[in-house]
């Protein structure tokens, strides 16, 4: 009765704080997420306030919040349209790749940490958040933006390329043999491949068997099915997240719109629970040591990320400000970033300090990134563009004569 007791207490005073750093946030005109890890901070360990009996139930909150943004996210395309940009956004798949993991990868490899913290932090450094980034998207009013599908372009073929990262990673760490490591890789293909020829295939048959006029059984089937599917990847080796994604591409057409309204609301809880989360997983002690490589490491791939999205948003021909949007939505690090260096810290533990003061700098820095990049960089543009002043009376030059 006791624990129960401080649960409900917990967890009350959790929400009460979260829906009033909403509501701050919203006055403001300002992103709650930075406020959401700051709460995070301050009620996990080393924090002010540190919680007991609700930890594990926020970590279970937590893992849905991260599938029901993605779930939202899949939701919004469907799988002919995915595959459309995946055949489209490609090239800039690449080069996102080389401008963000490489300076992770560097970074490791000077640090001492070797090949395999390498490759550790090279993916730590090269995924973007599509959480943070969807939920920044929906804050901003920015879903039907021109550059929109470009950014969702790029968190895709992120998000499809850890289905194929983290096995490796996994295979690396463990030290199992190049066979073993092969066999959970082909798993992992077989999985997202045969989803998305479902999805492909017979979409319209998966939403006529989810589709309902009641929305309590909509609900219901939706979010089980999601909670189901996300379990099932999470089992043969490919991401939670990933399983979700592809549940809401499976989806399309009036189903998708109805179950989005009646989904948008628990998303919202589950994801401010999510970044709660993530603060109370961290001890603010751990940051300071590893603050000053963190911030290094932090602007560097902040300036890839915007260089990835402007490159992706120019390839769409996309003009002006939205080149600039595009880049500064992707600069937000976060649950990808944390599950990779949560894989890392048994083989080396200083990577776990690293990437949470990372991500904490970029999942602050993210939301501002891409609500400013494009007035800050209008800004630069008009200041270069600007004419210089004109020759005051005194600093004109006396005319030359000529003599005749």
């Amino acid at each position: 009765m006791h624990n129960t007791t401080a649960l409900l207490i917990e967890l009350g005073a959790i929400i009460l704080a979260l829906g009033l750093l909403g509501r701050l946030a919203g006055r403001v005109g300002f992103s709650p997420i930075p406020l959401y890890l700051l709460a995070g901070l301050a009620f996990g360990h080393g924090g002010l306030l540190p919680l007991q009996a609700s930890e594990e139930f926020v970590a279970t909150g937590a893992e849905i919040g991260v599938i029901l943004l993605l779930l939202l996210l899949g939701l919004e395309y469907s799988a002919s349209e995915l595959v459309t940009n995946l055949k489209t956004q490609y090239p800039s798949g690449a080069v996102d790749f080389v401008l963000n993991a490489t300076p992770g990868a560097i970074a490791a490899l000077i640090l001492g940490w070797g090949p395999v913290g390498a490759v550790a932090l090279a993916g730590v450094t090269w995924i973007s958040s599509s959480g943070v980034i969807a939920k920044v998207l929906g804050d901003l009013r920015r879903l039907g933006n021109r550059e929109t599908p470009v950014v969702l372009g790029v968190l895709v073929i992120e998000d499809l390329a850890m289905a194929l990262y983290l096995p490796i990673l996994t295979a690396l760490l463990a030290g199992v043999s190049l066979a073993g490591g092969t066999v959970t890789l082909l798993i992992s293909l077989g999985t997202v491949g045969a989803v998305l020829y479902v999805a492909l295939r017979h979409g319209r048959l998966i939403s006529r068997a989810v589709s309902s006029d009641n929305a309590e059984m909509l609900l219901l089937v939706i979010l089980g099915l999601t909670l189901l599917v996300a379990g099932l990847a999470q089992e043969l080796q490919v991401s939670a997240a990933v399983g979700a994604f592809l549940v809401g591409i499976a989806v399309s057409g009036e189903v998708a719109e109805g179950a989005s309204n009646l989904l948008t609301p628990l998303r919202d809880l589950f994801a401010a629970v999510f970044f709660v989360f993530f603060g109370l997983s961290t001890d603010p002690a751990d940051i300071p040591p590893v603050l000053a490589p963190a911030l290094l490491l932090a602007v560097v791939t902040a300036l890839t990320k915007v260089a990835t999205g402007w490159y992706a948003a120019r390839r769409a021909g996309i003009q002006g400000g939205g080149r600039w949007r595009a880049g500064g939505t992707l600069v937000a690090r976060g649950e990808f970033s944390i599950v990779i260096a949560g894989l890392a810290v048994g083989v080396e533990p200083r990577i776990g300090p690293l990437a949470t003061a990372y991500v904490l700098i970029l999942v602050i820095v993210g939301p501002l990134t891409a609500r400013y990049t494009d007035s800050l960089a209008r800004r630069v543009s008009h200041r270069r563009a600007k004419p210089a002043p004109a020759a005051t009376d005194t600093e004109q030059t006396e005319p030359s004569r000529i003599t005749v």
